[in-house]
Formats: structure tokens, C-alpha cells, sequence
């Protein structure tokens, strides 16, 4: 029998599951996969183009990549940073108002005193700030003959789960390194998100083995749709990404992948797909909360 915390807990998502199987509701995702260059601005005035395409797609929301207006490169964090209200926020801002649109600005690095975060701003159709999420969990790896990178050489650490509203319903958001984590992404799905976003910027030695197998377990284990926003692939710069953006649907399905280049694909969204996958295979009511727990010896 569950004890009254894990019962108060899922007991909303269960029943929303159950009374929930039709609507209709779609939404369209605009994924923008785009090259990044030295240049600020330009990465700026190419971010605005990519949004208004989006609109003129017919998207209702557009994301963006991780360090989407800078190398991504521990050299250039600090130099590129601003502080919230800064000229890339301004950007993201302005193209959510100016096209009407939703746009989850991949990430910047974010500048709060003397600490700097690797942060993704979300805005609403009006271009208010609806969400803001400094990543939980930093990119500290060292693979013997692969990759070294250590962001916490430059960044500081989150320690929120970031859930926003839409006219759409919940939406969660995380950065790259976080979709490794089934704990947050598990804590934003029981927070009620339909969809989780997750900009993300792999690298050409955990890409090709982790990527996909990561944004399909996060949906199939939350049963919620995972898109992943990636900077294209550029193999003469600082950092070469695996690119490859993607996007979910709750049953593991592979909506879309994208190649290694720049480019933008608009998918769509059932919506109504996250509850009837919810009331068919029941997860958040059947965990167990009064077991998951290390019991010292």
C-alpha cells in the first residue's frame, strides 16, 4: 500500500491520465539546429531569421541550441557572459514578440556577480520571461582517448527543476549534461510536463553512442515527448558537436533526427498521446516511493 507522500504526489497525474484521452491537442516544435560563429551578433541575427522562419512555418514554439550565441569553448564562457536582461536575452525576447511564437533559448552563459551559469531562458508569445533553468549538472568528463572538458572550470551549478506553462500545457526544461540524469527529468515529468526540452551540445566521442538511446529513455521513461536542440556540426571549430537534434514521442518513436548541418525541422506534437501512454502503462502510479531509498545497514 503507498504510504500518503507518494500517493499525494502522483495521485493528480494518474487521474489527469485516466479522464484525459481526448482533446485533440497539438503543438508545433520548431527545431533549430544552426552553426554558431565567433561573432555575437551575427549568431544573434541568425537565431532571429531561424525564429521567423519558424513563425512562418507555422510553429507555435521554437528552440534553440545549447551555446547557441558562443563558442563552446571554457576560453570563451566568461568573456561572452551577460546578465540576465543582457543583448542575447533582448534577442530571444524580441523574436518571441516580434513572431508570436515560444522560443526556449537554448543556452547562454549567464553572468550573476562573480558566477556565471550555463542558462536557458524561456519566453512566451508576448516575449515575458516564462522560464529560466542554469544547469543542474555540469559537463565534467574525462574519457581516456577521447574527450576532456570540464565546465565546472568556468560554471556554476543550478539546483532547480525547471517546469513552465503554456497554452499547451507543463513544460519541462533541462540542459545537455542533465538528460543523463533520470532524477530531474523523472522530478519534471511528476511536476506535470508534457514535453521535455533539452538543448544539448554532445560531443563526436559520447554522441554517436549516448544521444539517441538517452532522449528515447527519458521519454520512455517519463512518457513524454524529449527534444534535443544541437549547434551544427562544424569539424574546424573549437568544439566539434554530434549535432543530430531529435525529437521523441512518449512511446520511444523517433519523430525526427536531423543530419550533421545547419538546418530547422517543424514537428508536430499529439499531445493527447502523453496521457493515453500514461493510462496505459501507468508509471507514476505505480512507483514506489517508500522502497527507493537506501536503508543503512
Amino acid at each position: 500500500m503507498c504510504n500518503k507522500t507518494f500517493h499525494r504526489k502522483v495521485e493528480p497525474y494518474y487521474y489527469d491520465a485516466i479522464k484525459n484521452l481526448k482533446g485533440g491537442i497539438s503543438m508545433k516544435v520548431a527545431i533549430i539546429q544552426m552553426g554558431v560563429d565567433f561573432d555575437k551578433q551575427k549568431n544573434l541575427e541568425k537565431m532571429k531569421s531561424f525564429v521567423h522562419g519558424a513563425k512562418a512555418s507555422g510553429a507555435d514554439l521554437a528552440v534553440l541550441p545549447e551555446m547557441f550565441n558562443c563558442p563552446y569553448s571554457n576560453d570563451y564562457f566568461a568573456d561572452y557572459a551577460e546578465e540576465a536582461g543582457g543583448e542575447s536575452y533582448t534577442a530571444i525576447s524580441q523574436a518571441a514578440q516580434e513572431n508570436e511564437i515560444y522560443v526556449v533559448g537554448g543556452s547562454i552563459p549567464e553572468r550573476d556577480g562573480s558566477d556565471v551559469y550555463n542558462t536557458s531562458f524561456a519566453f512566451d508569445r508576448k516575449g515575458v520571461e516564462i522560464a529560466r533553468h542554469r544547469k543542474v549538472h555540469l559537463f565534467d568528463i574525462d574519457v581516456a582517448g577521447g574527450q576532456r572538458f570540464f565546465e565546472s572550470e568556468t560554471f556554476k551549478a543550478g539546483d532547480n527543476i525547471t517546469v513552465f506553462d503554456t497554452e499547451f500545457g507543463k513544460m519541462g526544461l533541462v540542459i545537455c549534461f542533465d538528460i543523463r540524469f533520470p532524477e530531474i527529468c523523472r522530478l519534471t515529468a511528476l511536476a506535470g510536463a508534457n514535453v521535455l526540452f533539452a538543448p544539448g551540445a554532445f560531443n563526436m566521442t559520447t554522441g554517436p553512442m549516448h544521444w539517441e538511446i538517452l532522449f528515447r529513455l527519458r521519454a520512455v521513461d517519463n512518457q513524454l515527448f524529449t527534444v534535443g536542440a544541437s549547434p551544427a556540426r562544424d569539424e574546424a571549430g573549437v568544439y566539434v558537436s554530434y549535432a543530430n537534434s531529435i525529437a521523441v514521442d512518449p512511446w520511444g518513436k523517433i519523430l525526427y533526427r536531423a543530419g550533421a548541418h545547419e538546418c530547422m525541422e517543424i514537428v508536430e506534437f499529439d499531445l493527447d498521446e502523453v496521457q493515453k501512454v500514461r493510462a496505459q502503462i501507468p508509471l507514476l502510479s505505480a512507483m514506489r516511493d517508500d522502497v527507493y531509498t537506501i536503508k543503512k545497514r
